[in-house]
């Protein structure tokens, strides 16, 4: 069974910068993209960012963008978000996911909280 397991969430000022991880139970080398994705109180979960990992390929949401950084890193079956410069708009619990193929999103981590107070 495939175990995403996140950290480094927290409460942190607006302006201020966490980063968080999330670290795999499997060869990520043979899957197809690792991704971060958050959900605020009373909204439907959104996608933030992901890397792909053949192609190093970074996307990110249009609200993220220039602020967070996705990487991976297939040695450690590891993938992270750099988040600088949060507002309060950011609040919400942050999901690692992983697709093995393109498109499919199949495995979930457990959420860790980021609270962005202003």
């Amino acid at each position: 069974q495939v175990q995403l397991v996140e950290s480094g969430g927290g409460l942190v000022q607006a302006g201020g910068s966490l980063r968080l991880s999330c670290a795999a139970s499997i060869r990520t080398f043979s899957t197809y993209a690792m991704g971060w994705f958050r959900q605020a109180p009373g909204k439907e979960r959104e996608f933030v960012a992901a890397v792909i990992w053949r192609s190093g390929i970074t996307r990110y949401a249009d609200s993220v963008k220039g602020r967070f950084t996705v990487s991976g890193d297939n040695a450690k079956n590891a993938a992270y978000l750099q988040m600088i410069s949060l507002r309060p708009e950011d609040t919400a619990v942050y999901y690692c996911a992983l697709a093995p193929l393109a498109g499919k999103w199949d495995y979930w981590g457990q959420g860790t909280q980021v609270t962005v107070s202003s």
